[in-house]
Order: C-alpha cells, then structure tokens, then sequence
C-alpha cells in the first residue's frame, strides 16, 4: 500500500478533521487508511485477548501482518484467557509482547488485596503503569472499544485525544449484530470463558458472570480499568 503522509507530517492536523475523513469508512477500511498515514512503528496495538478481543486483531492482521500487539499481563488473569492468547496467536501469526508490572508493587497488591479496597490503584500498578514507557513511544494507539458496550463508550468518536497519545477506535461504531456477524463469517475462535456466561474477561478478582460488561467489578461504581477514561491519562509537559 502506499502511504501518503507520515504522523509527523499530520501532528498539527485537528482530530475533528481526521474524524470526518475516517468516520464515513467501515472498520476495516479504517484500518487500511490509517497504515497509509502513519508509520507503523508509532502505531500502538494493546489486546487483553478477551471475549472481543479477536475481531479486531484478525483486521489488524490483515492489513499490518507483523504488527507488534501488547498483553498487559497482571499476574490476575484466568488461565482461560492465557490459553485464548496462545490459541490466537497460532491461529493468526501475532507478534504479542508480554508486559507485567513491578513485581515488588504487584506482590503488595496481591497481599493486601487492593482489588476489594483500591481497584483503581490496584489497575494502575498492574495495568497502567506497565503501558506507560511503551506508550511513550508511540503517538497513535489503536482500541477496540465499541459504543454499544458502555455510556462512557458511547460517547466517543474514532478519534479521540487522550493525554499525549491519540486513541484510534476503528470499530466504536460496530453494532453488537455486526460484530457477532463479522466474528463468525471469518471464523473466530470464542473465548473459552464466553460459552460460560462472562460477557466481558478481565483479571479474576473482578470479573463474575455477567451479560455485557455487568460482571465487571460488580459492587463498584467503576466501569473501566484506567487504560481508557481519563483520569489516568498522562499528562502533558510544560
């Protein structure tokens, strides 16, 4: 494919501008447009290989073979989900690079259990602060969310602004019917946990059984776990 500008080229170019140029297209041709702009090496690919997970890698795939994908691996996840990556990344050739937090701060969240007590802290030691040298080298970072799944989601556009990264969310439009529609047609495999009633997959303290995203940290209020809303979002110098 042929490229037509650099990141660098586009760094002073509005998201709203870059909005109306990729909204019209589907996810897929999103995809291809946005490794035509910009360098591979400053695109960020992160998957937590949950039960959605596997669309949007198999696009990613298609269009960049060879991409680098990242796995935020915070020592709490189920062995299914560890399965499902491995099956995955036979199944389409991925590169995965595994990222684990440190483990002094990690053995703390364990022993005091801060998943009851501090979740969010407990999701910035071992999620987010895991990202945050990788993310610094990267000025793009695409994200599989999709409108349907929460009210924060559907409030966002293909393009967003998020610190000093842009997030880059080719399928936020993709309604649920669609999705499941494309996940079959190209023969993905389901996560080994979807079949069991978990809707949504994350680390084992907080997830239950739930339709949608109902099973994550039930009992809570919070409804993300940092790497997405803003407030953990790095900010700007000066």
């Amino acid at each position: 494919m042929t490229r037509y500008r650099s990141f660098t080229d586009w760094k002073d170019v509005s998201i709203e501008l870059l909005n109306e140029l990729f909204t019209p297209l589907r996810p897929w041709e999103r995809l291809e447009r946005l490794y035509r702009y910009f360098p591979e090496h400053e695109i960020l690919v992160t998957s937590s290989f949950g039960t959605q997970s596997a669309l949007l890698l198999y696009w990613i795939n298609r269009v960049c073979p060879g991409q680098t994908i990242y796995f935020i691996d915070t020592t709490y996840h189920f062995p299914e989900t560890l399965a499902y990556k491995d099956q995955l990344s036979r199944q389409l050739g991925l590169e995965v690079v595994d990222l684990r937090p440190a483990p002094a701060e990690n053995a703390l969240t364990r022993e005091e259990a801060w998943w009851a007590s501090h979740p969010r802290m407990c999701c910035a030691i071992n999620k987010v602060a895991p990202l945050e040298p990788i993310k610094e080298k990267h000025r793009i970072w695409i994200s599989g969310l999709m409108a349907y799944q929460t009210e924060f989601r559907a409030r966002l556009r293909v393009f967003e602004k998020q610190g000093d990264i842009v997030k880059f969310h080719p399928l936020i439009d993709l309604e649920e019917g669609e999705f499941l529609y494309y996940f079959g047609k190209n023969g993905l495999p389901e996560h080994p946990l979807a079949g069991e009633g978990y809707g949504s997959i994350g680390c084992t303290h907080c997830t239950e059984r739930g339709e949608g995203r109902s099973g994550r940290w039930q009992g809570s209020n919070q409804t993300e776990c940092g790497l997405h809303p803003g407030y953990f979002v790095r900010r700007g110098k000066g």
